[in-house]
């Protein structure tokens, strides 16, 4: 009966952990910065690789590596008018799939899933694939928070051109 209760608890938390992802990626679309930093455990990291199989990100080069408070300035530029992707953003629809429990406990679950973002802006739109990791700590109050983040983009190690947006 035990491992009945800790199944049906393990696949709602998934469930839970997938509806979160797909909440999360519905407001970045909407570019509702300000909750989007919500959504966030104050210890959070949100992180771009460029290395595919960095594991160490403090000791790595990024495209992104922000700690709340670099959230926070990214958030800012991006809502201010004041920045030319603010100003000139691309509109983006994204589809996260494949979701995959990599870990989990009471308190924390690792997700694992794959993001397309289609970004339009001038015209043109181009297309941004992804394998993405979601450490989501549960709060006393069941509530879910991104303790990490990581966007490993497919094309990591070539060019890439100005992201206006957040991944």
């Amino acid at each position: 009966m035990m491992d009945d209760r800790n199944a049906l608890f393990s696949e709602q938390t998934f469930a839970r952990a997938v509806e979160f992802v797909w909440r999360e990626a519905e407001m970045l679309d909407r570019r509702d910065y300000r909750a989007w930093l919500d959504l966030w455990d104050p210890a959070g990291h949100y992180v771009v690789p460029i290395d595919p199989d960095a594991t160490d990100f403090a000791a790595t080069l990024n495209y992104v590596f922000d700690d709340r408070d670099m959230r926070e300035k990214r958030v800012q530029r991006m809502v201010s008018g004041y920045s030319a992707s603010a100003t000139d953003a691309a509109r983006t629809v994204r589809t996260v799939s494949r979701f995959t429990r990599e870990s989990g406990s009471a308190d924390t679950v690792e997700l694992k899933s794959a993001q397309v973002v289609v970004a339009y802006k001038r015209g043109v739109a181009t297309l941004f694939a992804a394998d993405v990791t979601h450490k989501l700590h549960v709060d006393a109050e069941g509530e879910m928070r991104i303790a990490e983040k990581v966007v490993r983009l497919i094309d990591s190690t070539e060019a890439l051109s100005a992201i206006g947006f957040l991944l």
